[in-house]
């Protein structure tokens, strides 16, 4: 049965060095948990390291985490939506907000839990995804700022994620300058500026950001080992924390190209081919394991003979070519996943999560 393996030891290892190097930069940061949906065993292991900060952008997976370990700091990572108000406050500590009108409404909540809560306002920087215009945020800032059960701890961006906008230097600086403003004003002082991810370490490693930017939200490269910048790998990380299993459940020899009349295929497409291709043939395999679970654009065959040719909804076709490995039905196929395609199996409930090291 198809199955997605998390290497223990790797994750050990990223996790070490990455906590490391923030230390010595004098640098929070938080481990963003995403990508495991929730998952578990899988966080049992994020809960065995000495990790102080949680991010997640489902509030179903900080209630596993703030439940299970009551004392970490716990993040909500996107806007707060209105019906899940009542469980950001029980169940995160801090949220990212960029609206007026769900900090009202967090600070009313907060209000009849008898709690404070921690926000931190988020700025666009060009990304055009969550973030007030920088036009706009003195006036947000000046608003939130008076609410009784609501204290700013800090100012954030995000990029990279929607449209690939990199950070650079004079981004990430604008963020220091709004920091210095409202704390001049409002003779307050802001904790963060939570200006980094993982596509920011770069850009640190190379000093080419100011140290000011003081809080960093890593999932990507420490569960992938990746470069997010330009991905690549890093030396001194481990790849492949994530591998994803797939049996063989039929192979033969079979031609190259269909025959009858062609209409679409499930996803819609019109397939096409290589003329130059009628009459071969190769070796073909079905894997159990279809688009229902993942798209097949997230998968590499860590074995470069085998080529992935096309899925449907359960099942994934292979090229084996002359099967020069000598697979066979019952045989097992390794398959390294990009991130979204980890988050895609993750999410599939027909996929077993197993832990190895």
């Amino acid at each position: 049965m198809a199955h997605i393996i998390l290497n223990k030891d790797k994750l050990y290892h990223n996790y070490k060095y990455l906590n490391a190097f923030f230390k010595d930069q004098e640098i929070e940061w938080s481990v963003v948990t995403k990508i495991l949906c929730g998952n578990k065993c899988f966080l049992e292991i994020l809960f065995s390291l000495d990790i102080k900060s949680f991010s997640d952008s489902r509030i179903s997976n900080l209630k596993i985490i703030k439940n299970r370990k009551p004392d970490c700091t716990t993040i909500y990572i996107k806007p707060p939506a209105k019906g899940v108000i009542s469980e950001i406050i029980k169940y995160a500590d801090v949220s990212l907000n960029s609206s007026l009108y769900t900090i009202k409404l967090l600070d009313e909540e907060a209000k009849k839990n008898n709690k404070k809560h921690q926000i931190i306002l988020m700025i666009d920087l060009g990304e055009l995804r969550e973030g007030v215009m920088r036009e706009d945020f003195l006036e947000l800032f000046d608003n939130a700022h008076q609410l009784s059960n609501i204290e700013i701890i800090g100012i954030g961006s995000n990029l990279s994620c929607l449209y690939g906008i990199l950070p650079n230097s004079d981004k990430l600086n604008q963020l220091y300058l709004y920091k210095q403003l409202v704390e001049l004003k409002y003779k307050t002082k802001l904790k963060y500026i939570s200006g980094g991810s993982s596509v920011t370490i770069p850009l640190l490693q190379n000093k080419l950001i100011d140290s000011k930017i003081n809080h960093f939200r890593i999932g990507e490269t420490l569960f992938m080992g990746t470069n997010a910048y330009d991905q690549s790998n890093y030396k001194e990380l481990k790849q492949n924390v994530f591998e994803l299993c797939a049996e063989i459940i039929e192979l033969y020899e079979k031609p190259l190209i269909p025959s009858g009349e062609m209409g679409t295929s499930v996803t819609g497409d019109i397939p096409k081919f290589n003329l130059n291709d009628l009459g071969k043939k190769s070796i073909r395999a079905l894997i159990d394991i279809g688009l229902l679970d993942v798209d097949i654009k997230y998968l590499n065959p860590i074995d470069d003979h085998i080529k992935i040719e096309a899925a449907t909804s359960d099942i994934i076709v292979l090229d084996l070519g002359k099967n020069e490995q000598n697979y066979a039905v019952g045989s097992i196929v390794t398959l390294q996943l990009d991130y979204m395609g980890i988050v895609r199996i993750m999410n599939s409930r027909y996929i077993d999560k197993v832990i190895t090291t």
